[in-house]
């Protein structure tokens, strides 16, 4: 899961079917794929706008 998340961050483009097909292999069903990537997603979204916005900064 880690590892799909980081390379969701990275670079959204490069996630593939076979990320999914590897979550699963460990057993995450589909609910739990679209749950991971969207937290992460929202994670990456919300940080952004943050760091744009000087949000925690002295």
């Amino acid at each position: 899961m880690i590892n799909y998340v980081v390379k969701m961050t990275k670079d959204a483009t490069r996630v593939s079917p076979e990320d999914h097909a590897r979550l699963r292999s460990v057993g995450f069903d589909d609910r739990a794929i679209l749950q991971i990537t969207l937290i992460a997603a929202w994670f990456n979204y919300i940080n952004r706008v943050a760091d744009s916005l000087g949000v925690g900064r002295e």
